[in-house]
């Protein structure tokens, strides 16, 4: 499975279409197998969605996200963690350990992407 950290200076960005990059994490069994950072595409109204899908992600992390995004990432079979802040490395190893929980979206107006 390929997880996905919307990612400013190696911290959880806060607002996920308009982060700087992504960080991938690829795991299996709880185990990290591969981790890069990519560059953000760009963002586009209903875009990241379906790129972040044809990256084989599952799992998208971020601070914050609105609710038009959620469920575009939902009908991807992609699940949602917002709320979430602190050092990428600390997320991915409370996500991998189950211990991360969302919280509330750091950007919860429709006009957050």
């Amino acid at each position: 499975m390929i997880i996905a950290v919307a990612t400013e200076n190696g911290a959880v960005a806060a607002h996920f279409g308009h982060c700087p990059e992504y960080t991938l994490v690829k795991e299996e069994g709880g185990a990290i197998l591969e981790q890069k950072v990519i560059p953000n595409p760009g963002h586009e109204p209903g875009f990241l969605p379906g790129y972040l899908a044809r990256q084989g992600v599952r799992c998208i992390i971020a601070g914050g996200m609105g609710s038009r995004a959620q469920n575009l990432f939902a009908a991807e079979n992609i699940e949602t963690f917002v709320g979430i802040s602190g050092p990428v490395d600390q997320v991915i190893k409370e996500y991998l350990n189950g211990t991360l929980k969302s919280g509330v979206s750091m950007c919860d107006h429709e006009g957050c992407h």
